[in-house]
């Protein structure tokens, strides 16, 4: 009798939790397609963009500096004498490694603007997608770049009002 209770309430237990699965609600939303869409991720790019100019400009001078440098001192090498080529040898691995260091820093610099700016912007998306989702009872939202089917509601035209844009 204890094992036919013991089965009867494992049974229970166990259709109630598939019934309370199958009435779990899902939707998808694309978030690369709702940050690209948002006008703030544009006023970010084109300001990423501008530092990425600036920063380019400022590589390219020292890259031609240093390859003017580097043909005079090859076309002056053999009337030079031994000292100054080698004078002239430091003075341009010295360069390199300044130029170098530059891009590796450009980089950083591109990198962390890029994590400061966009960071807000993805906080706003995602708690617009929280917003409708709970709004509309719905339990899971998953990114629809990663999702083989996506045949559910699509969340996107309403993130896309309640983001105002």
């Amino acid at each position: 009798m204890k094992q036919i209770k013991s089965l009867l309430i494992a049974a229970v237990m166990f259709f109630g939790v598939s019934e309370m699965n199958a009435q779990s609600k899902v939707a998808h939303i694309d978030v690369q397609e709702l940050l690209s869409k948002m006008p703030e991720m544009t006023a970010a790019k084109a300001q990423l963009e501008t530092l990425s100019k600036t920063l380019d400009t400022e590589y390219s001078k020292m890259v031609n500096e240093y390859q003017t440098k580097m043909k005079k001192y090859e076309s002056e090498a053999q009337t030079a004498g031994e000292a100054e080529n080698e004078k002239r040898a430091k003075e341009m691995q010295d360069m390199g490694q300044r130029i170098q260091q530059y891009r590796d820093s450009a980089q950083k610099q591109i990198s962390d603007k890029e994590a400061e700016i966009v960071k807000p912007i993805m906080d706003k998306a995602k708690a617009a997608v929280v917003k409708v989702a709970k709004a509309k009872g719905y339990q899971y939202v998953m990114d629809a770049s990663s999702l083989i089917v996506a045949d559910g509601p699509n969340l996107f035209e309403d993130v896309k009002k309640e983001l105002k844009f």
